[in-house]
């Protein structure tokens, strides 16, 4: 009995990279890019942002650079906001904050050869942390990690929503 389930787990791992490509399903970064983003302008609201640095660095990660000017350009992908916060979600009974929520919102569009590939898209995230007033560095500290870690969040679905319009079949006009 032991020799057969270990031959059947075998079988299975076997098969698995097959069942999964044969239904859609990637690893995360192996999608393409549209071949006309080889030279890319990034013409961004904010662009120093935590956000507009993690999209670069996501880009790069993937051979893409981002060329100085919009005349160099094949593909122009534009940051038209780029934009953080944080709210208060939760007080005590003193009415001193006790949770908040971090976000970050971006809108952006990306031109590809003269042509729409990506209508402006408007994405949020957000994470919540709770608060401690005698903590006070220790939760800057942590704020400003959740941020960085929601601009790439969103670096990432930015990425993955251009994979995925290079991957669908052209439109029509109609």
């Amino acid at each position: 009995m032991l020799g057969i389930g270990k031959g059947i787990k075998r079988i299975a791992l076997a098969t698995l990279p097959s069942l999964t490509a044969a239904c859609g399903f990637q690893l995360a970064g192996s999608g393409s890019l549209p071949a006309g983003m080889s030279a890319t302008y990034l013409d961004s609201a904010a662009p120093r942002s935590e956000f507009s640095s993690s999209l670069t660095e996501a880009f790069r990660s993937r051979g893409l650079e981002f060329v100085d000017s919009r005349s160099e350009a094949r593909a122009t992908l534009v940051i038209s906001e780029d934009s953080t916060g944080q709210r208060p979600i939760s007080f005590s009974t003193r009415n001193i904050p006790r949770e908040y929520e971090v976000f970050y919102s971006i809108t952006f569009a990306l031109e590809v050869g003269g042509q729409a590939l990506i209508e402006p898209e408007y994405l949020i995230a957000r994470r919540n942390y709770t608060y401690d007033e005698t903590k006070v560095l220790g939760k800057e500290l942590e704020e400003t990690e959740l941020r960085r870690a929601l601009a790439d969040d969103l670096a990432r679905q930015v990425v993955r929503l251009i994979e995925a319009a290079a991957a669908a079949p052209p439109r029509t006009p109609g």
